[in-house]
């Protein structure tokens, strides 16, 4: 599993240890906050948004220090961690120190809070020494990631650390807090308007999927069924597929396998297409409100978990049957006003900015740090 087996051992949270009693307050001035994740790679999406919102902590004043946690006997390079994320436009120049989390000795003495940022890294986080406040930086339901069973119950279970919640929308915000009755706060799901934007006013006729086998709660086999009978009903569209190399899949209908993009590429296949479809069956992606900002209608699976992230007019919510996502896509494709309505919907988004989000995360970072 994920977790180490002596740090799953360790957990009893219906007896929580002495000294998580009295957690540290800061009441003004900078706080130096210890960061507990999984080691990155290039193409990680959750690690880019995490590394974003370091950037913003520290932009305001805070210290921070980052920590890599792993079950596996791989010791992260650090050198060679720092080079690959210098080299890789998605993520931000930081001035956080790295190192890999050793269990005896805990984080640094003068950490003040520490953030788990992912289910398996919520067990070092609670067994940690250090007096420092606990938080929970949560992007998606992480237990939705396993069949029912143990791992799904020891993610679970982190939910019940008693940790300050700060999570990314409000579906998780309000899911955490009312099932598992943790503190939470929330930021908004935000797009970088100088990646995603129009460069295309002329009508359209492709279409995009996010198309992910590897990852269920992406839904590729329900999208491979809408597209199926969207290219019975419309087969002089080109559909693309991004996300993973889908080669080794069967897909009954001609498409444009694209594999893994890195982002620079992303804005000029965005702009070719009317629409795109993404499925969520947890948390809702970032690539609806990226794909708007492109001039990209999103398809989106109708549900709480995407509906309470985002209820901007031009999302395409739609019932999660194969006939509906195809009806849906025809539609979009055969607007009148498609060219019109691409520069709108980008335009709906022009406050819809990272910089907002990372202030509402500082906020509540601050607020529930001063005690």
């Amino acid at each position: 599993m994920a977790v180490k087996t002596r740090d799953a051992l360790a957990v009893d949270w219906t007896n929580p240890p002495q000294h998580l009693a009295r957690p540290t307050v800061v009441g003004s001035g900078p706080v130096t906050i210890a960061w507990l994740m999984p080691p990155p790679s290039a193409m990680s999406g959750g690690h880019h948004n995490l590394f974003r919102f370091i950037d913003f902590a520290e932009k305001a004043g805070h210290r921070c220090l980052i920590y890599f946690y792993t079950n596996t006997p791989i010791v992260v390079n650090i050198p060679d961690m720092k080079a690959m994320l210098d080299g890789s436009p998605a993520y931000p120049n930081l001035s956080a120190e790295m190192a890999m989390y050793d269990d005896d000795a805990g984080v640094d003495p003068s950490v003040q809070a520490i953030f788990a940022t992912s289910w398996e890294t919520a067990y070092p986080v609670y067994l940690d020494k250090s007096t420092a406040r606990r938080f929970y930086f949560v992007q998606d339901f992480e237990p939705s990631f396993f069949p029912a069973g143990s791992e799904e119950i020891l993610a679970s279970n982190s939910y019940r650390f008693g940790f300050h919640g700060i999570t990314a929308g409000g579906w998780l915000s309000r899911k955490l807090h009312d099932e598992f009755g943790m503190p939470t706060d929330h930021f908004d799901f935000a797009v970088d308007k100088e990646t995603y934007f129009v460069t295309n006013n002329e009508p359209r006729n492709e279409v995009f999927f996010y198309a992910r086998p590897v990852t269920p709660r992406r839904g590729f086999e329900l999208g491979i069924l809408g597209l199926q009978e969207f290219a019975r009903r419309r087969p002089d569209v080109t559909i693309n597929l991004a996300g993973w190399d889908i080669s080794r899949w069967t897909v009954p209908f001609p498409h444009v396998n694209l594999s893994g993009l890195a982002i620079s590429q992303l804005n000029d296949i965005y702009n070719r297409c009317a629409a795109g479809l993404v499925i969520s069956a947890t948390n809702m992606s970032l690539l609806p409100l990226e794909l708007m900002a492109s001039g990209v209608a999103p398809v989106v699976n109708d549900a709480p978990n995407n509906r309470l992230v985002s209820d901007n007019p031009y999302i395409e919510y739609v019932a999660p049957t194969p006939s509906a996502i195809a009806d849906r896509l025809v539609e979009v494709l055969d607007r009148p006003d498609a060219a019109e309505r691409s520069v709108k919907m980008s335009d709906s988004l022009n406050d819809v900015t990272w910089e907002r989000s990372g202030g509402q995360f500082v906020e509540a970072f601050e607020r529930a740090m001063r005690g």
